[in-house]
This record gives C-alpha cells, sequence and structure tokens, in this order.
C-alpha cells in the first residue's frame, strides 16, 4: 500500500466519528466492477456484501454507469414538485409494473430509513391512531422513528431509546419450533397467542395504526418466516382495519428471487418501503402504497428536497432493465438453490456451522463455537478476516454478529460462487483448528 493510502488512513480516526466509520474491515479499495473490489493494496477481492445488498446488478455496470453520465448531460438536481422531469416519472411507471398489483403510487425519498419513515408518517396519518407494532429481531434504521420500531440490537437504542406508541411481537423462526411439531402451525398459533395478549394487555387494535415487518429477516440473522405465518400477520392486519407495512429496503430488486419479497411469500402488504438495489450505488428510496390510500397522504405532510434525485433515477431505470434483459431473477433463485446446496455439504463437515438458510442469494450461515456451542460473534470476526485473506469478502449479522451472511450481486456466477465456498470451507477449518489449539492451551 502506497505512503499516501497509509497517511489517509492514520486520519481516519480523528476525522471520522466511530458509529460512521467502525465497521468491519474498512478494506481501502481504490475500484469496483461487477463482483469484485481492486484494494489500494493491487489485490481484486471477490464481493460478497453487494455494498450491504445494493450492487443487484454489480458494481458500476455499463448501463448504469452510462445512465448517469447522460443524466448529468442535462440535470443533476430538481427538486420534484418545483420542477418536473422524465426520469422520476418514467422510474415510478416502471416500477408500478414489477411491484405486486395495486402498489403503485410513490414518495421518492434517498434512503431505506426515509423510506420506512414515510411508511409510518402514511400509515398514522391516514387512519388516525397513535399506535404501531413492529416484530422483535427487525432492523428498520436509526432515525428516531425508524429506531422505535428497530429491535435487532439493543446497544443501536442505547442512550437514544425513542419516546413513542411502539410495541413488540416475537418474529417467527422456525428453528424455535419443538420436535415433531410443524414449525409453520407452531409460529402461526405463536402469533395468534401473543397477539391476543398484546390487545388485550397492552394496546387496543383499534389504536393501532400499522403492523411493520421485514418479510425476510435482515440484519436481525436472515431469519426466513414460514409463508403460513406471515399471511396470518396479514389476516391480523386485516381483521382490525390495521396497515401492513413491509420493509423491503434489503429484501427487494431480485434478492430473494423474485422482485420483491412479497411475491415470493404470496402476501401484499398495504404499504411499502424500497432503497439499496433501487438504483445500484445511487441514493434512492421510495415508500409505496395505493394511490387510494397515498391520495389521503395530502400536501404539506411530508417532503423532500433530494428524493427522487434525476441521476439516481435514471440509474434506476438502467436497474430494472439489467434485471429483466439478463434475467437476474433467475439467475438469484439458481445461483441460491446451488450455494444452498453445497453450504448444506460444508455444515456437515464443519462443528462451527449451526445453521444455513437462505432464500434467492439472500443466505444466512449461523455460527456457534465448535466446543461450547454457544453463538460465537468472535468467531466469525475469525472467519470473516480469513477469508478476507483470501481475497473474498463476506459481512455479519444477527443479534451479536453471529451469522455470516452472503449477499453477492445478483450477476454472481457459478465459478465465482464455488471460489467463495471454497474459501468459506477453509476459513471455518482454520477457525476450528484456532480453536482446538485453545482449548489445548487451556487445558495446559
Amino acid at each position: 500500500m502506497t505512503a499516501h493510502w497509509t497517511e489517509l488512513l492514520l486520519n481516519m480516526e480523528d476525522r471520522f466519528a466511530p458509529s460512521m466509520a467502525k465497521d468491519h474491515p474498512n478494506l481501502p479499495v481504490e475500484k469496483a466492477e461487477g463482483c469484485y473490489f481492486h484494494g489500494a493494496d493491487g489485490r481484486r477481492y471477490l464481493d460478497f456484501t453487494s455494498g450491504i445488498a445494493v450492487a443487484n446488478t454489480g458494481h458500476r455496470h455499463p448501463k448504469v454507469v452510462h445512465a448517469i453520465k447522460q443524466a448529468a448531460d442535462q440535470l443533476v438536481h430538481g427538486p420534484i414538485g418545483v420542477v418536473v422531469y422524465e426520469s422520476i416519472v418514467r422510474l415510478a411507471d416502471e416500477l408500478a409494473r414489477v411491484l405486486p398489483e395495486g402498489l403503485d403510487c410513490f414518495f421518492f425519498s434517498n434512503s431505506g430509513m426515509e423510506a420506512i419513515e414515510g411508511a409510518i408518517k402514511l400509515a398514522k396519518y391516514v387512519t388516525k391512531r397513535p399506535g404501531v407494532v413492529s416484530f422483535t429481531g427487525c432492523f428498520h434504521g436509526r432515525s428516531m422513528g425508524a429506531l422505535s420500531v428497530s429491535t435487532s440490537k439493543s446497544k443501536y437504542r442505547k442512550y437514544q431509546q425513542p419516546m413513542s406508541l411502539v410495541y413488540q411481537l416475537p418474529y417467527a423462526n422456525p428453528a424455535d419450533c419443538p420436535p415433531r411439531k410443524d414449525p409453520a402451525a407452531d409460529c402461526v398459533r405463536k402469533l395468534e397467542l401473543q397477539g391476543e395478549r398484546l390487545f388485550a394487555h397492552q394496546i387496543p387494535p383499534e389504536e393501532v395504526a400499522c403492523f411493520i415487518m421485514e418479510p425476510v429477516l435482515g440484519e436481525g440473522g436472515y431469519i426466513i418466516p414460514p409463508r403460513a405465518w406471515v399471511q396470518k400477520v396479514r389476516e391480523i392486519c386485516d381483521e382490525h382495519g390495521i396497515l401492513l407495512i413491509f420493509d423491503e429496503v434489503q429484501t427487494g430488486f431480485g434478492r430473494t428471487g423474485e422482485w420483491f419479497a412479497a411475491q415470493s411469500l404470496g402476501v401484499t402488504p398495504d404499504i411499502m418501503a424500497i432503497a439499496k438495489g433501487i438504483a445500484s450505488g445511487l441514493p434512492l428510496s421510495a415508500t409505496v402504497a395505493s394511490k387510494e390510500l397515498m391520495k389521503q397522504w395530502p400536501m404539506g405532510s411530508h417532503g423532500t428536497t433530494f428524493g427522487g434525485n434525476p441521476l439516481a433515477c435514471s440509474a434506476a431505470l438502467a436497474t430494472l432493465e439489467i434485471i429483466k434483459e439478463e434475467n437476474l431473477l433467475e439467475n438469484a433463485r439458481r445461483m441460491g438453490s446451488y450455494a444452498f446446496e453445497r453450504l448444506k455439504g460444508i455444515q456437515e463437515r464443519h462443528p462451527a456451522v449451526k445453521d444455513v438458510r437462505g432464500i434467492g442469494l439472500m443466505i444466512g450461515v449461523e455460527l456457534i463455537h465448535p466446543f461450547t456451542g454457544e453463538p460465537d460473534g468472535e468467531g466469525v470476526l475469525r472467519v470473516l478476516n480469513h477469508a478476507l485473506d483470501q481475497g473474498v469478502l463476506f459481512y455479519l449479522c444477527g443479534n451479536c454478529g453471529e451469522v455470516i451472511r452472503m449477499i453477492p450481486p445478483l450477476t454472481v456466477n457459478q465459478q465465482q460462487m464455488d471460489e467463495a465456498l471454497e474459501v468459506l470451507d477453509q476459513a471455518l477449518s482454520r477457525f476450528e483448528s484456532e480453536c482446538l489449539s485453545d482449548r489445548v492451551q487451556t487445558a495446559r
């Protein structure tokens, strides 16, 4: 690495807040392309993070880059409402064609967190109800509104507990089902009992504006709920006139093998928050609902300066074209199934792997300490660092960081998948050998 880079890295601790820059692995990079980062150390790294589920079409797809350059020649900023421009109107039309039926009206913003804020505000305004119900383990963002419904980690709320009428129900985890019971039926029955208790003891249903949930648990651990459980959530909302919000910030734009997880699970929400993969790296998001619902949210009840930026909208239009033209939904399903089967074989060889779960190219590998059986966030970091040494970048999730999340670009091919899985296999072996060595040393 050059002296220039070394000096810049030394200045990071003084120039950046730890809450911004203290993450894993702080890899210095100079370029990204396709499924790869090009490091400042001259090495090429296979990226199985997609910039945290953003680069679904791969980094710097030529069509996206071309769209951005063309747009910049025409318009860099235009506050929608003050002016109107073609890319934002076309994008709304194109999105309405791929979203679940009835979700066809948009409020564009810049980030997933903003889309969540909009979704909650819309639900409360329309229903004129004060209460919100979220699900334990879900992550929706760190602004005060989004934080009030986020419960993936308590550290996100430390000294910042939001003050609002928000209640939690447990998220479905099929792994918690007792032996010899049907996981789906067990999850549904628990939800029925938990919902009855919530309404009987904490808030009556007629005061609840919305239920908000991730249709697949993301930062909380990559947990896929039973379809029947999600359908039961929909039924409870319908019974009591409660609006259902899906946070599809991470699951959208092909990540689960369909355009959205709502389609994978067969349940349509009333409101959806979308972001991340929408524009292949440019900041863009949207709160989405039906025209009938949005018409009840008048001017002044919400607003934006930068939302729906023309460059980002142009990138999003290119993104939708790429997903269609390159059959990336089908590739996500095919590569996801291939990876899942190989990971099951890896699980059989490694006592540190407690579970493998996934849908499309949203795959979680849960680790435990091979001797104590306890969730092992420290072990995950060691595995990630070993993989990085071999040129593959993975990321983590889960309440204590115990899950390796695999979220490669949807353009990933079998050769790249094989390379990543082989490196992960070797990294797990190295970690387990270290654990054995540590145990021997302790015994002495």
